[in-house]
């Protein structure tokens, strides 16, 4: 038996509290990661008791971050002064990514509305996109809101594929990447060549998006898009990170430009995160005993690091912040 940072007992193999510092967890691959690594700071477990944890997004001015427990279909809420967990949402449509636009309002993919809905100050339910050229969409998965109040998610099929994540259905649209303007609210395709399109994020200057390739052959794939000038399109597209066995998923960047990635594919030697400096290459990792699928930085600095895996949500400090809304 192990004790939790709520003080419950949970009972649960692989998991056990650091007894020594720094967290061997938190693993340097590369000298540009050691100063992010900070000595005594150590991976914590807030909650477990989810089916499938996505969607990590943190709300400062309330202290407490949401994520997605999509099976369950519940978006849960941890409070940062209590440590306490409760329901924000249920039933939540099945949601999945989820974000903050620059008015402070919660962004959400949903896998059961085939759409992205904005929460208003009042609770209320505002559709952003359900459809493109008459079609519905198939079950947006993750979501970034750019600078300009722009609104960028991906389409993929995963939550139309069974009854575990959403309702089975067949597809009426291919897996696209889209923007949502921030002003007319028309939306367009900016990437029809992503196989299987999941976590995306910019870079800190908003010059490059970053977008998972789910379904890629013979592996999986985090590729690079050039943003346009006018910062509405997308081009140059190039591979930066081949997976090799692993599974990215969702991602974040750091102020550094550093990409923070969720990573697993059922096996310890893989679950968690990786971090890549800007240039592609693998600097540090964060050893789970769960496959992690998204994350964020959160905290009064933006400088913790919030991990949803599976069935579990973890933190960490580390010594750098990440992205305004990121």
């Amino acid at each position: 038996m192990v004790t939790d940072t709520e003080g419950s007992r949970v009972r649960e193999e692989g998991w056990r509290e650091v007894s020594r510092y720094p967290d061997p967890s938190v693993i340097v691959l590369d000298e540009r990661f050691a100063k992010y690594r900070i000595q005594n700071a150590a991976v914590e477990r807030l909650y477990t008791g989810c089916r499938w944890a996505e969607g990590p997004v943190w709300f400062g001015d309330g202290r407490y971050l949401l994520w997605s427990d999509i099976p369950n279909n519940r978006i849960l809420r941890w409070d940062e002064a209590t440590g306490t967990v409760s329901e924000f949402r249920n039933p939540s449509n099945f949601a999945n990514g989820n974000t903050r636009d620059w008015q402070g309002r919660l962004i959400t993919c949903e896998h059961g509305g085939r759409r992205v809905v904005r929460t208003e100050y009042d609770g209320s339910i505002t559709v952003i996109l359900d459809s493109y050229e008459g079609k519905r969409l198939n079950s947006p998965n993750d979501v970034v809101v750019k600078r300009d109040g722009s609104i960028w998610f991906t389409d993929p099929t995963f939550g139309i594929s069974g009854y575990y994540e959403g309702y089975k259905a067949e597809p009426e649209l291919p897996q696209y990447v889209y923007r949502v303007d921030a002003e007319t609210g028309k939306a367009t395709v900016v990437a029809d060549d992503v196989a299987g399109p999941n976590g995306l994020c910019f870079s800190p200057d908003e010059r490059i998006l970053y977008v998972v390739e789910s379904r890629g052959k013979p592996t999986r794939k985090i590729l690079a898009y050039d943003v346009s000038p006018d910062g509405k399109k997308l081009m140059n597209k190039r591979v930066f990170i081949d997976a090799g066995p692993g599974t990215p998923d969702g991602l974040r960047c750091d102020v550094d430009g550093n990409l923070w990635c969720g990573w697993g594919m059922g096996s310890k030697e893989l679950d968690g995160v990786l971090v890549f400096a800007p240039d592609g290459k693998p600097i540090g990792r964060i050893a789970l005993p769960e496959r992690c699928a998204n994350l964020c930085f959160g905290g009064r600095f933006r400088n913790r690091l919030f991990m949803a895996a599976s069935r579990s949500l973890y933190a960490l400090y580390v010594n750098t912040q990440g992205v305004t809304l990121g």
